[in-house]
Parts: C-alpha cells; structure tokens; sequence
C-alpha cells in the first residue's frame, strides 16, 4: 500500500509533465488551483498534481505514470462530494474528468452511453430527443459518473430503485494501466462492484446506462410559507405511509438568502417546500397529490413537464458553491420526527442552514434487486440531507453544526445507516455497507489495485 502519509517529491509530480497534451499542473504553476479547486468550493484539495485528459489514452497515460512515479490516483468529474479528500491528497494526481465528455444514446437498445466527466443535463437531453428519459439526480450539474457510482437517487427511484442498477456496462482503466469492458458476463465482480461500491476499482470512462421510455412526467413543486411548517411537515410525514410506488417526492425546509439573483418569490424568505414527480397519468397524479393541494400552498408547478426540465424542479445551485452538510438514513418520518425536524430547522431554530431536507425512500428502493450490484437496496423509508452555505470558515463552523444539530435531533427515528453519495465527510463504510458485501468489495479492492493506486473519496482502504 502506499502510504497518504509520503509527501511526494518534486521530481515525482514533474514526471508527468508533458502529458495530457500539456494539461498536467504542478503546485505553483498557471493554471493549479483553478484545475484543483471542485464544484463545493470550501474543500481545499491540494493534490500533488492534478491531470485533465480529454481521451481513455491520456487516462491511461497518467495511471501509468503516476504508478511509476509513486504517486496515488483520485478520479474525479466535478468534486461534488469532494469533503471526504480534504488533507488526503498529498501523495496524489487528481485526474479531472471535466473536459473528457460526450453521450451518445442507441435508442433501439434503449441504453445511453456515457463518457468521462459527463454532466446528466447532457445525458438527459440526449436522450429527450429519442423520447427516453435516465435516472439523474436533482441537479443537472452533477456528472453521471459519480453520481452512479455511489449508488444514485433519483425522481424515479421508487418505482425504479437505485439508478447504479440501470447500469449495463462500463469501461474502466485498473491500476495496471489496462483497459476492460466490465458487464454481467464479462468481469463479472468488478461490475457487482461498480453498482454502490463507488470509484475505489480503477477510472470510469464509460458508462452504458439503461433509459426509461419516457418523454414526459408529472413533476413539480408546492410551496408554502415558512411559517406553516409544522402543518405542512406533518401532513407530508402522513400522506407518504402508504403511498404508491410511483410517487418520489422531498420535503424541504428552506432559508433563503437575499440574493438579487434569486427568483423573486423566494428571495430571503422562510419557506416549506414539497416537489417531486409522479409516475401516472394526469388524473392518477392529481389524485395521489390531492392531500398536499388541500393545504392550500402558495405555489403549486405540478404538471405535465418534458423529462429534461425534472432536472431543475428541485431549484439546486448551479455551478461552483460553498457548502457542508450533515446527512442520515431513517426507518420512519412520522409526526415525532416532523416536529424534531421543525424545532431544528424551521423559521423559530435560529439554524444557519439553507435546507433541511427528508427524501422520501421504499418503494423499489427498499426491495433487494435481484440483478443489482454492491448496493442493491437503500435501508431506511426516507433520507435526511441538511446543507449550509460556507462562504467563510465561520459560516461553514455554523453550518455544520447545525447541520449536525437537525441529525441529532432525528436520531431517535434513524435506521444508522448511510448513503455514501450524500455523506459529504469520511464516515465508517460500515455505515453503508453490511459486512458480507463491505468484505468482498475489499477483497476484490486488493485484487485488482493490491498497490492502493486508486483513493476514492469514501475509501475502502
């Protein structure tokens, strides 16, 4: 193994100078901190070197020379949950995804096929155009990569599960430099792994995914004012027990800050928010949401949308932010837990978060898939995901520890599990993995990189 703890020398970063077509910066160089720095600004990554190919050749070029340098390997498309790297990256060559994209889609097959660092709004509307829709996450700026990797929660996902088992192939370079085509019958191991276990096997540099046959979905958003958030948190704690696979939604406690650039009917205001999509037709849907518009919101989007636009309902910030966060997995999300959530998070908390948010989960999530992959399931029927704005190393003090406020107070109702993709700091994987499938992750981990090349954000070193 090599070890975190060896500084680098200059000689064994400037080996790979040359590469990348020039791409390949060194710390004091033009060009090294904006290649460093990832899409949540308040992690400080401060790699040995960091690499962006625009090709699977220079990939394969900057493994093997970081190898023969000594020098450890971090794949990475955008450094959304970049947190778990933070002080990791001295001894390594981050090798940034961003410029090696493109998607093409095989609309007879139904499968989409993925490269590098490619964001989902790309995938997403590319697959609009043969009436398909993919299992994107809520913001369109995040790389389908990752995003998959880790497992993938989507609009879709209880009635389709998680989006690392709509995954039928992937091409990956391992730690010796080789490039192999992993699917159900070839490397078998590796693609189970794949499918959850994260970026911890080698750099993914495709991806073929299976698309839905959708054009269109009923999605959208109802919003109310903040100050009725205990009689809306538990409305929504009660109308999702019970409530049809085809329904994903998310309930939202938001603060929002002044900003001129903010839409006017949100701008510096406290307000409770539920969106989400409902996979039905018209009548089916507005039946399933009559409980929630009986509430009376403010706003209310919920409508027939073209499938590109799920990806903007959720309104997440686009392009590089400041943020820490705090996150759990919970059994239950009844009134109890709303009234914790509220006292923590609402309008009268004094919290410096911008969002305190409950996922709905069960549903296919909750079910084993009998074809999946590491993670083939989400324990828990809902997700806590609690995020603060750190424009300052003081706000980002208080973010996390209101963060860590709205975690503890749930406690009562969590299942102690974790979902890797949302953990945004080093957690024990053990959280979320049980020992039987963490144990052969490890295993094959040490086949194919008995080294420890590759660092993921959540290792499995």
């Amino acid at each position: 193994m090599i070890e975190s703890t060896l500084a680098p020398t200059t000689s064994a970063a400037a080996a790979l100078r040359g590469l990348c077509d020039g791409r390949v910066f060194l710390p004091g160089d033009p060009g090294y901190d904006a290649a460093r720095t990832p899409w949540n600004v308040a992690v400080d990554q401060r790699p040995a070197a960091v690499a962006v190919p625009t090709s699977v050749e220079e990939v394969v070029e900057v493994v093997r020379a970081a190898t023969a340098a000594g020098l450890r390997v971090v794949p990475q498309s955008t450094g959304h949950n970049a947190g778990p790297l933070a002080g990791r990256l001295g001894d390594a060559v981050l090798l940034r995804l961003s410029d090696f994209t493109g998607v093409s889609i095989d609309a007879g097959s139904r499968v989409a096929r993925v490269v590098g660092g490619t964001l989902w709004q790309q995938v997403v509307e590319a697959a609009a155009t043969h009436g398909l829709a993919v299992m994107h996450g809520s913001s369109p700026d995040v790389a389908a990569a990752g995003y998959t990797l880790g497992g993938g929660l989507s609009w879709y996902a209880r009635a389709h599960g998680l989006a690392c088992n709509q995954l039928v192939a992937a091409e990956v370079v391992l730690a010796d430099g080789s490039l192999v085509r992993t699917d159900a019958d070839h490397q078998p191991e590796l693609f189970w792994a794949l499918r959850g276990g994260g970026g911890n096997f080698g750099v993914v540099t495709a991806l073929e995914i299976r698309l839905l046959p959708l054009a269109d979905v009923y999605a959208g958003m109802l919003l109310w004012d903040g100050a009725r958030a205990s009689e809306v948190c538990s409305a929504w704690a009660g109308w999702t027990h019970g409530l049809a696979d085809e329904v994903t939604t998310s309930l939202r406690l938001l603060s929002v800050p002044p900003l001129p650039e903010l839409p006017e009917f949100i701008r510096g205001r406290q307000l409770v928010v539920v969106d989400g999509a409902v996979l039905a037709g018209d009548e089916r849907a507005a039946e399933l949401l009559a409980p929630l518009r009986a509430l009376a919101p403010e706003i209310d989007t919920f409508a027939r949308i073209p499938a590109p636009a799920l990806t903007r309902i959720h309104l997440d910030p686009e392009g590089p932010t400041p943020a820490v966060s705090g996150h759990l997995l919970l059994d239950d999300f009844d009134s109890g837990a709303a009234a914790a959530l509220v006292a923590n998070a609402g309008a009268d908390s004094g919290t410096t978060l911008l969002s305190a948010e409950i996922r709905h989960l069960g549903g296919a999530l909750g079910r084993p898939d009998p074809a999946g992959g590491a993670l083939d399931r989400l324990p828990g029927d809902y997700a806590g995901f609690f995020v603060a704005v750190a424009a300052t190393p003081e706000l980002g003090a208080l973010g996390l520890a209101d963060a860590a406020r709205a975690v503890s107070a749930l406690q009562p109702w969590s299942s102690g599990r974790r979902f890797l993709n949302f953990a945004e700091e080093a957690v024990e994987l053990d959280s979320a993995f049980d020992p039987d499938t963490l144990a052969q992750l490890r295993a094959l981990r040490t086949e194919l990189d008995p080294a420890g090349t590759f660092l993921a954000n959540h290792a499995l070193d």
